[in-house]
């Protein structure tokens, strides 16, 4: 398999790992603070990596070059997450997750501007093929809801968090100094944490961890393991050998795997017309293999 099949793979697991914190998320939502448990997967998830990488020897002295960088993708992160959950206290999920679909047009033009990442005819037809076809799942079929979207403060503010999401991708690429993958891994991930320390320190310093219920606690376990440390090493992986259109255009797939997770929990399947939107994903990353 080559490096460029790897990072494929790699960003293929990544939507789906996500897509579960998702589904688990909701079932945690009104039982803690968002801030707090942001700030508790980043902490617990650079405690998690750093325990490995100590395994495989530590940090080498290189890699402790110009710390600035791990702070400015960290905080890159940081910053997504926080505009995530400020955008969604006024808009409704549906509109969040459409402004969300956005992302990998913008590192398209981020991947330009920082790399001179060419974008030909048929990735952009890719990206737009792709785009409408998550569209599609997020407004479940019902073109009348789309037509009906409205762009409010919470979604401008939401907007801005996905521009850093955007940035944060063709940025690895940029401030990498071959580093392995695995230990830039940690040092994003101990940057957001020190970021975010100064956001969400109060609120995390405010709850009482003691009383939460057995849900939040198996959404933190997974989203510490799977959504958050698994997650970056996956997206640091596929950046370095993938434009990074092509890495975040896999957050297309996120809808899909949502309502593969939602069927396991018992939730139903989705309407036929639904699974079209799901088709056209595919085809759209088709698309982008092809090309």
């Amino acid at each position: 398999m080559t490096q460029s099949a790897r990072g494929h793979a790699a960003m293929l697991m990544f939507s789906a790992l996500v897509a579960g914190s998702f589904s688990l998320g909701s079932l945690a939502a009104n039982e803690i603070a968002p801030l707090a448990v942001v700030f508790a997967r980043f902490v617990l998830a650079a405690v998690l990596i750093g325990v490995l990488v100590a395994l495989r020897g530590g940090v080498p002295r290189a890699a402790m070059a110009a710390p600035w960088r791990y702070l400015a993708l960290g905080g890159l992160f940081a910053i997504y997450f926080v505009l995530m959950f400020e955008g969604l206290k006024t808009a409704p999920p549906v509109s969040a997750a459409a402004v969300f679909t956005m992302v990998p047009v913008m590192a398209a033009g981020f991947g330009w501007i920082l790399l001179r990442q060419v974008t030909t005819p048929l990735m952009a037809l890719s990206l737009t093929v792709g785009m409408l076809g998550a569209l599609w799942v997020i407004f479940q079929a019902d073109l009348g809801a789309l037509l009906a979207f409205r762009i409010g403060t919470g979604e401008m503010i939401y907007f801005v968090g996905c521009a850093a999401h955007a940035l944060y991708t063709p940025l690895i690429r940029k401030l990498n100094r071959g580093e392995d993958p695995l230990v830039f891994t940690l040092g994003t991930l101990a940057g957001g944490a020190i970021v975010l320390a100064l956001v969400a320190g109060p609120t995390a310093l405010a709850t009482d961890w003691g009383a939460l219920p057995w849900i939040v606690w198996i959404t933190i376990a997974y989203t510490t393991v799977f959504a958050t440390a698994i997650t970056f090493y996956l997206v640091q992986y596929a950046t370095l050998h993938l434009p990074s259109s092509k890495v975040m255009a896999y957050t297309w797939l996120t809808p899909s795997w949502v309502i593969l997770w939602e069927m396991g929990f018992g939730n139903g399947a989705p309407p036929i017309l639904i699974l079209m939107g799901v088709a056209l994903t595919i085809a759209a990353l088709i698309g982008l293999l092809k090309e």
